[in-house]
């Protein structure tokens, strides 16, 4: 009698392949999300902290720039991650305020709600603070590297 060959897989063969992309989707999902979410924190801090060489132009030539309008006085193009689609600016002629931006719109659920702040101080130096606000899973490691 002729032995016939195995043709194809079996059964438990492809069960098993198929339990193995459950386990690696299971932990590469909410990994590429958490990329997702850090990228988006840093490209807004990216836009937001473009408006500082905006700022210091009109303030050495003696502007408000909390009276200016934020995209055509300053430049700003309008974003689709920020609430409202541009941040406040509150700097004052002296020098001293702040530029904010809450994340909403298109934002990783993740992060819609929370805020990223640009503070300007007399002495002309800048510190930004990313913080979770209203952010349902902030986690501190959306924080960007120069915040």
């Amino acid at each position: 009698m002729k032995k016939q060959m195995q043709q194809g897989f079996t059964l438990i063969e492809l069960m098993i392949v198929v339990a193995i992309i459950g386990i690696l989707a299971a932990i590469a999902i909410p990994q590429y999300q958490d990329y997702i979410a850090r990228s988006q924190v840093n490209r807004v801090l990216g836009e937001v902290a473009a408006l500082k060489t905006a700022i210091e132009e009109n303030l050495m030539r003696g502007n408000d720039p909390s009276g200016l309008n934020v995209q055509t006085d300053l430049g700003f193009t309008n974003s689709n991650l920020i609430n409202g689609g541009t941040p406040t600016v509150t700097v004052n002629n002296t020098g001293v305020g702040d530029v904010a931006a809450t994340l909403g719109g298109d934002a990783s659920s993740a992060i819609q709600g929370s805020t990223i702040t640009l503070t300007r101080a007399a002495d002309g130096t800048w510190t930004c603070v990313a913080a979770a606000g209203a952010a349902p899973s902030w986690k501190t490691a959306y924080v960007p590297a120069g915040c």
